[in-house]
């Protein structure tokens, strides 16, 4: 039983593995290795740094993060802004929000969330990280998504750089082409080129780099308390694995005098 389910599993996994790679050929997304990934995965502060200041450059001018509070770039599992940087940060970018009493814009504050931004028909980026499934399996069956998660970040990663020359004219709209967006077409140009944006730290501005930190950025978006949870996690199996072996110990010395009188009575 045990050989024909190893079997079955490793029949699952080269089966897997070559839809991926069959995959790849046509312009799959890629696997992008991010620090959070795993169980023991934390996100990197500084990437995620680079990530919100290719946000606010290169996506804002059409995205909003209407779900995302501004007080949190200052989280220590997140960007880790300091209070006075964020205050900086909303007044550099004149970041203004619609206030329902006043029924006018007023400029924000760090309680705030970030302004919704739906311009010209663009989605809101603040759960995108989760919206978008990079990993599949033969036949949709999601095999992949056990072994690499759903792979949102990579699926941004991936359609960030899998812009290609085949654009169109369709309809009277200009259409840009994309190895990774379903049905080939998109109607958002290409929003990052090597060295648009300027780090102060000195770190890879290719389009390749770049989109793979505005990607982690979008992750810490739609997850910010995925540390937490983690360190949760770790510490919820440690406490299970103690209670596992003291309910052992347990059980065996009160079974202990049972047994013995029973090794007792069978000899006699």
């Amino acid at each position: 039983m045990f050989r024909k389910l190893a079997l079955t599993a490793l029949v699952a996994v080269a089966l897997t593995s070559g839809a991926a790679t069959a995959e790849e050929d046509e312009g799959s997304v890629t696997n992008y290795r991010f620090s959070f990934d795993g169980p023991f995965g934390s996100y990197d502060q500084n990437q995620l740094q680079r990530g919100l200041q290719i946000f606010t450059e290169s996506c804002s001018a059409c995205h909003g993060l209407r779900y995302v509070p501004i007080r949190t770039l200052s989280d220590e599992d997140g960007p880790g802004l300091e209070p006075a940087e964020v205050r900086a940060y909303i007044d550099q970018n004149f970041i203004e929000v619609w206030d329902e009493d006043l029924r006018d814009y007023r400029a924000a504050v760090p309680n705030d969330n970030f302004p919704a931004n739906d311009a010209a028909g663009a989605p809101d980026l603040s759960m995108m990280a989760k919206a978008r499934a990079g990993f599949h399996g033969p036949y949709g069956l999601a095999i992949n998504q056990f072994l690499f998660g759903i792979g949102g970040p990579e699926y941004i990663a991936s359609f960030l750089t899998g812009y290609n020359d085949e654009d169109e004219e369709v309809a009277g709209s200009y259409l840009y082409g994309n190895d990774i967006f379903y049905g080939g077409l998109t109607a958002m140009s290409p929003p990052l080129f090597d060295g648009l944006v300027e780090f102060n730290d000195g770190s890879p501005n290719d389009v390749e780099s770049m989109a793979q930190d505005v990607a982690a950025f979008l992750m810490w978006a739609a997850e910010p308390e995925m540390m937490a949870r983690k360190r949760m996690g770790f510490t919820a199996v440690i406490l299970l694995g103690l209670l596992a072996v003291l309910l052992y110990l347990t059980n065996k010395r009160l079974w202990a005098p049972i047994k013995r009188r029973a090794k007792g009575g069978s000899a006699e």
